[in-house]
C-alpha cells in the first residue's frame, strides 16, 4: 500500500514538472530538426544527394566470388588504389557463420574489374566459381528515382489518411511532423556513419514510415477521444502502451541484427536503419508529438484537466 502511494506521489510530482516545462521541451526537437535540415542541405551540396549510394543505385559492377580462403581486408587494401570507391562484403554460411566467399563492388566497367580481380587471385573467374553483374548508370538512376517516388507517394498517402482520421490540422500536422523527423534524423545518422545505402536500405526507409506513425496515431487517438480522463492520464496510458510496442520492436530488430551482422550485408543495413529510426521514433513521439498535443488539447479544452 505504501509503495502504491509513493508511486502515485512520484507521478504527481513528475506531472507537475511536466505541466510547467512541456512547452520548453519543444525547443530540443526544434533544434534537432533545424540541425538535420542544415546538415542534409550541406551534404547534398557536397555529394549530389542526401545519401551515399552503393552500386545498386549508381550503376557499376558486382562480382560474387566463392572463395573461402581470401583475406578480405588484405584484398581491399591492395586494390583500393585502383578502385577508390571499392566495397567488399563478406559472404557467410547463415548457420555456421563461416566465410563462403565475398562480394566485390565498384562503379568501374565489368571487364576492368574482372581483370584486376583475376590478377590478384591468380586464377580465372568462371561461372563455376563466380558471378558477374553489371548495371548501367542510367538504369540504376531510374530505379533510384522510382524508389524515391515510392517513398514520397507512401508519405503523402499516410498524410492523407491521418488527416481523414483526425480531421483537425494541429494533431494531424503533429503526426506527420514526427514521422518526417524520424526519417530525416535517421538519414542524418546514416550519413554520419558513412553508410552507402543500397536499394534494400531505401526500402528500409519506406518501412520506417509505418513504424513511425503507429505510436503517433495511438497517442493522438487517446488524447483526442478519451475525454473522460485527465490529459496527463491519457498521455500516460498512451505512453505505456506505445513504449511497450516500440521497445518490443527494438528488441526483436536488435536481436536479429546481432544474429545476422556478419552474415548478410543487405539484412544488416535494413535492420540498422530500422533500429536507428525506432530510437528517433521514441524521441519524436513522446517529446515532439506529445508536447504539441498536450498544448493543443489544453487550449481547445477537450474536457480534460491537467
Amino acid at each position: 500500500m505504501e509503495n502504491k502511494e509513493a508511486k502515485q506521489t512520484e507521478q504527481v510530482k513528475f506531472g507537475g514538472w511536466y505541466d510547467r516545462c512541456y512547452k520548453w521541451i519543444l525547443i530540443l526537437p526544434a533544434i534537432m530538426i533545424i540541425f538535420s535540415l542544415v546538415y542534409l542541405y550541406n551534404f547534398e551540396k557536397e555529394n549530389g544527394d542526401i545519401i551515399l549510394k552503393d552500386v545498386s543505385l549508381t550503376g557499376g559492377t558486382t562480382i560474387t566470388v566463392f572463395d573461402k580462403s581470401v583475406d578480405i581486408k588484405k584484398l581491399e587494401n591492395d586494390l583500393k588504389k585502383d578502385f577508390p570507391d571499392l566495397s567488399i562484403r563478406r559472404l557467410s554460411d547463415i548457420r555456421t557463420g563461416v566465410q563462403i566467399g565475398f562480394l566485390f563492388e565498384t562503379k568501374e566497367e565489368a571487364e576492368k574489374t574482372k581483370k584486376a580481380l583475376e590478377n590478384y587471385l591468380t586464377y580465372n573467374l568462371t561461372s563455376d566459381n563466380s558471378s558477374i553483374e553489371f548495371s548501367g548508370a542510367n538504369l540504376s538512376a531510374g530505379f533510384y528515382q522510382q524508389l524515391r517516388f515510392a517513398i514520397l507517394l507512401a508519405f503523402c498517402f499516410m498524410a492523407i489518411v491521418v488527416f481523414i482520421i483526425f480531421r483537425t490540422f494541429v494533431p494531424s500536422f503533429a503526426v506527420i511532423l514526427s514521422a518526417f523527423a524520424d526519417i530525416m534524423m535517421t538519414v542524418v545518422v546514416v550519413d554520419m556513419l558513412g553508410i552507402s545505402v543500397s536499394s534494400a536500405g531505401v526500402i528500409a526507409f519506406l518501412m520506417l514510415i509505418g513504424y513511425s506513425v503507429d505510436t503517433d496515431i495511438l497517442l493522438t487517438t487517446r488524447m483526442l477521444k478519451k475525454k473522460e480522463e485527465e490529459i496527463n492520464q491519457r498521455l500516460w496510458g498512451a505512453f505505456k502502451t506505445g513504449m511497450t510496442m516500440t521497445l518490443t520492436s527494438i528488441a526483436a530488430v536488435g536481436i536479429a541484427l546481432i544474429i545476422i551482422y556478419n552474415l548478410s550485408e543487405t539484412l544488416r543495413q535494413i535492420f540498422m536503419i530500422i533500429l536507428i529510426g525506432l530510437g528517433f521514433d521514441i524521441f519524436n513521439t513522446w517529446i515532439t508529438n506529445a508536447s504539441i498535443l498536450k498544448w493543443y488539447v489544453e487550449r481547445k479544452d477537450f474536457g480534460g484537466k491537467k
